[in-house]
């Protein structure tokens, strides 16, 4: 931690030198500016560039490596995966309670059959009526489903 600390200083004077000498500074501006020996500021430096393994071991007993302190940011949290899971099983709730033409109605607006959402000209051509009839269908079923006991559990997620 020590010396990731050091290194957050040393690009941070890095940069500030940069904005102020318009180029690359020198390690002995660097040091300078922090007060430090040029060659920690070289070897700070020098650490910087160089790759470290994920399996490194790492911690008193080395019982750890540090892929296993460093997040995955394109994994999705099982919070977010468990919250997901149960507001789709409010939605299919709800849904199940509607009359089929009008449950089927939202499902193509907004794509929760797994499609994508249709626009209302589309629904509109599929149940041979206008997008403006879609449109009140529509409407009128979302005004139905805030008023389902059905629908509740769905409130906190709006």
């Amino acid at each position: 931690v020590h010396m990731v600390e050091k290194l957050n200083k040393v690009v941070h004077i890095e940069r500030q030198l940069v904005q102020r000498l318009g180029r690359e500074p020198l390690p002995e501006e660097i040091a300078e500016e922090l007060e430090i020996h040029t060659d920690e500021v070289r070897e700070i430096l020098r650490m910087s560039q160089m790759p470290i393994s994920l399996e490194k071991p790492i911690g008193e007993d080395e019982d750890s490596s540090l892929g296993d302190f460093v997040p995955d940011e394109t994994a999705e949290s099982p919070f977010d995966t468990t919250s997901l899971s149960l507001r789709r099983g409010d939605v299919e709730l709800a849904l199940a309670s509607l009359p089929d033409r009008e449950r089927r109605v939202i499902e193509l607006r907004y794509g929760l059959d797994g499609s994508q959402p249709c626009t209302l000209e589309e629904v509109g051509r599929a149940f041979g009526v206008t997008r403006e009839r879609i449109r009140q269908i529509e409407n009128n079923t979302l005004k139905k489903l805030e008023g389902l006991p059905e629908a509740q559990a769905l409130k906190d997620c709006v």
